[in-house]
Parts: C-alpha cells; structure tokens; sequence
C-alpha cells in the first residue's frame, strides 16, 4: 500500500488542510494525519480535541487515519513504515522553513521525501492561527473551517 503521512498541528483543521487532504489522496492509496505535538508550542484546543475534530472532518474518506505524536516525524514514519510526508505550501513565505524541515528530516533518514502541495487559490492567505484570531473577536469563520470546527471555536470564545 502507498501511503504517506500528514503532519501539523491542525490547531484547528481548515477548509485549507481538508483541500490538501483530499488532493493527497489522488496520489496515495492510504494517508495519516499526524497531529505532531510540540510542547514548546501553546495551542488553543487539547490534542484530544483536535484529534476528534479531525477525526469528524475525515470520515468520509476510510482510507485516512488519525493520529498523533510528540516525537520526531522520521521516527514514526519508518516504525511504520511510511517514506512520504505531504505538506502544503501556500506562499513563498512557507518555502524556506518547509525547505529547512525537509532537509532536516532527510538527514536523520535520508530514505524519506516530503511532496509539497500547491494549496489552491481560495486557501492561499488560511492559517489556523488566523482563523482563531477571527473567531476569538466573533468573527464569522464558517469560510474557513468545517461546521463542527466553526461550532467548537465559538464555544470556546463564548460567541
């Protein structure tokens, strides 16, 4: 099976992610999206939560999985066998650090490749930090993110 893995933070999930996604799938049998945990990092929902709003949003596709790590990316890619990262690109501005983490990761394996992605137009300027931004000043975000997504953001904003 050719499958590929798909990490970030999804914190949360986007319309942006989902795009990527389903693109990822014209060219995979089977793809994991790997919330990758950083601890240095704060995040405004648990994994717990990310992981169940991310597992809501994909299951229309049963050949996508869910899981999560706080390790290193090529460590769980070869324990399970996966070669392949995907990851979006938005901007010129994405290129360096993805450029910078993909080198990185092929240093420590160097029998593992990301495939970078075009986002497509619509998802050019999304971040999920943006999203958050807008939905912590009651901003309508439902052009952004799935409908669970929209809900659980204004529940934790009291909007």
């Amino acid at each position: 099976m050719n499958r590929a893995i798909y990490p970030g933070s999804f914190d949360p999930i986007t319309l942006g992610h989902l795009n990527i996604i389903e693109r990822a799938l014209d060219m995979y049998d089977g793809l994991i999206v790997l919330l990758a945990v950083n601890p240095g990092k704060s995040s405004l929902f648990t994994v717990e939560e990310n992981l169940a709003m991310v597992r809501e949003v994909i299951s229309r596709w049963p050949q996508v999985e869910v899981d999560t790590t706080t390790g290193l990316l090529v460590d769980y890619a070869r324990k399970h066998g996966i070669r392949q990262a995907v990851r979006g690109l938005r901007a010129v501005t994405d290129f360096e650090a993805e450029f910078s983490m993909a080198l990185t990761n092929r240093s420590l394996w160097e029998d593992f490749d990301t495939v970078y992605l075009m986002t497509s137009a619509e998802y050019m300027f999304l971040r999920s930090s943006t999203v958050k931004q807008i939905a912590e000043h009651g901003g309508d975000v439902s052009r952004f993110v799935p409908p669970v997504v929209e809900a659980r953001l204004r529940a934790r904003f009291n909007h």
